[in-house]
């Protein structure tokens, strides 16, 4: 029936980032898996380190090792479909809430800009990237946690502050020079958390459509 497809449509845009994401997992797993070595604590050990390097060592061209990284397309494979995901979770989930046309669209443009320029991570402009993703980033999450209240979903907002708790933790290392050392393992803890958060919320939003 042709009253049923809009609603075919908006399930499978929901899936799109629980999918996304799990892609995004395996990519990343496989990748570590080319990289030759190199990490913060011994530029020249060898191999992937979960302990010592960045997800961003995945990306350069050369392993901190100096040599060439074979892991570097897929890790950019891995960004593009993580940015892909999170652009259409961004895009999606303002839609079913009932928030107001300037409301919807603020939401969505600044959850999106973010993995646009993401995407230009792996490039020299790494920095700047970061803050203008986090910027924008920060009035997504609020649109997202008001959204979350909106709908009752506590669990979820508690969750969600876990990892807001967890990103300011990422900044303090970042801008802590001298605690550096224990920002690589609280990054992909920060990565886990925050996808299996995007997950719990589309799935939560699949079966409020049902």
């Amino acid at each position: 029936m042709p009253g049923k497809n809009p609603v075919s449509v908006n399930k499978i845009l929901v899936l799109v980032p629980v999918f996304g994401s799990l892609f995004f997992v395996i990519l990343y797993f496989i990748a570590t898996l080319y990289y030759p070595g190199g990490s913060q604590a011994d530029i020249h050990s060898k191999g992937f380190s979960w302990m010592n390097n960045y997800w961003c060592n995945l990306l350069n061209t050369n392993a901190m090792n100096g040599q060439p990284n074979p892991a570097r397309l897929i890790a950019m494979i891995a960004m593009i479909v993580l940015c892909f995901s999170l652009g259409v979770f961004w895009y999606h989930f303002p839609k079913p809430i009932g928030f107001k046309r300037n409301e919807r669209l603020l939401i969505q443009i600044s959850g999106m800009v973010p993995m646009i320029f993401a995407i230009l991570i792996f490039t020299d402009f790494h920095d700047i990237v970061i803050d203008i993703a986090s910027l924008s980033g920060l009035i997504a999450l609020t649109g997202t946690f008001i959204g979350l209240f909106r709908l009752k979903w506590i669990k979820l907002v508690w969750l969600g502050g876990f990892n807001v708790l967890l990103i300011l933790v990422n900044n303090i290392l970042y801008y802590g020079h001298d605690m550096k050392l224990y920002l690589p393992i609280i990054q992909k803890i920060t990565f886990i958390s925050f996808l299996f958060w995007i997950c719990l919320i589309n799935i939560n939003l699949y079966r409020k459509q049902d």
